[in-house]
Parts: C-alpha cells; sequence; structure tokens
C-alpha cells in the first residue's frame, strides 16, 4: 500500500508539471499581481440571523488558500469591491414520489453578488438571482441537518465566487499587459534609418597628346 501511494503522489506530481509546461491553469491558484478585494457585510433579506456573517467568515476562509488576493474591510487601500445580498431562503422544502410519499427535503439559498473595479466603476462580474439548493433524507430531518445543509450550500457559494473572482482578476491582468504593450508601441519613436548616398566617381581628365617632333632638315 505505501509503494502505491508513493506512485500515486509521483504520478499527481507529473502531471501538475506537464500541465505547467503547457500553460495550464489551476482555478484555486492565482499566483500574480496582489490584489486586495473590498468586500462589506452582505445584504440579508431574510430572518435568518447571523447568514450574512457566515457567509462573509466562508469567503474569508476561501480567499486565505490564495497569498495574492486577500479580503478587506478597509475601502481605502482595495483593488476591487465585491458585494452580495441574500434574497431568500427556504428549509425545509418537502420533496415527494410518485407515490405521495416524502422522501426528503430541501433547503434553498437565493442570492446575487457582483465584483467591480473600484478606480475605474466597471463592472467585472455580476451573478443575479443564484439559486443554491442542498438535500437531506428525511431521516436526518432536525435543525441540526438544516445547518449541516446550509453550511454545505455556504461553502459550494464560496467557492464559486472565490473561483470567478479569480478568473476575472486573471482575464483583467492580461487586457492591462496587453493595452500597456500596445500604448509602449505606439509611443516608441519610429527608427532613423541612415541613408547611404552612391559615391561620385572622379572623371579624370584626359591628358593632352604631344605631336611627335620631326627632326630639322
Amino acid at each position: 500500500m505505501l509503494n502505491r501511494a508513493f506512485w500515486d503522489w509521483k504520478l499527481l506530481l507529473l502531471a501538475a508539471l506537464l500541465l505547467g509546461g503547457c500553460g495550464y491553469t489551476f482555478p484555486h491558484v492565482y499566483e500574480g499581481q496582489p490584489h486586495a478585494i473590498y468586500m462589506p457585510t452582505w445584504q440579508n433579506r431574510t430572518n435568518k440571523l447571523g447568514l450574512d456573517m457566515k457567509i462573509y467568515q466562508s469567503l474569508g476562509r476561501w480567499f486565505q488558500k490564495s497569498s495574492s488576493v486577500s479580503i478587506t474591510k478597509e475601502k481605502a487601500g482595495a483593488d476591487l469591491i465585491l458585494t452580495g445580498e441574500i434574497l431568500s431562503i427556504d428549509l425545509p422544502s418537502v420533496s415527494w414520489n410518485t407515490v405521495s410519499e416524502v422522501t426528503g427535503t430541501k433547503v434553498n439559498l437565493i442570492v446575487r453578488y457582483a465584483l467591480k473595479d473600484k478606480a475605474t466603476g466597471k463592472m467585472l462580474w455580476e451573478v443575479r438571482d443564484k439559486l443554491y439548493s442542498a438535500d437531506y433524507s428525511m431521516s436526518t430531518v432536525s435543525s441540526a441537518a438544516d445547518e449541516q445543509a446550509l453550511t454545505k450550500i455556504i461553502d459550494d457559494l464560496s467557492e464559486d465566487i472565490y473561483v470567478g473572482a479569480l478568473k476575472k482578476i486573471r482575464k483583467q491582468q492580461l487586457q492591462q499587459q496587453t493595452q500597456q504593450q500596445a500604448q509602449q508601441q505606439t509611443s516608441s519613436p519610429p527608427v532613423k534609418t541612415l541613408e547611404v548616398f552612391p559615391q561620385h566617381q572622379t572623371q579624370q581628365q584626359p591628358q593632352p597628346q604631344t605631336q611627335p617632333q620631326t627632326a630639322a632638315p
């Protein structure tokens, strides 16, 4: 078993190196230019108290996975702004089978969130009326089961926002690099070429011909 685990680990490492060499980007990893994201507490339009704080804490844990992107409560030094709103929650929602027997319950959460550039105000990403659901069987129906299902929903939501934010940051950084390269090309002075003039050939003056002297008679 140890040998198998060792070779499995080596195969995973080799696959990671090959994918990295091919330019593949891992969605959960960002090591580019540092970004600080200002995220105020989400607006909670439900009667579920503390739900906004749970989402905030979950997002904070997810963004800790990247050393170049961080969540901050200080708007002054932020690069991006991430806002969110909890629209509704439904727990539980009972599901039925074909013979009208209760088979399980479902927790539903509807949210919306947006990511925009702080300096320009440009909207980079916006998701409206996103539904997240979690199911559990009737054998586990209880307030504790509701909380477990809700915890799973919040974790899935946080992962979606984290991965999506990294994707938008990469795209924005690539666009900025492309614009900078284009500006450098247009602002650089044209290269002067030296004109080579043909050399003038000096014409040789014809030498005066000397008449042959005849002997005196």
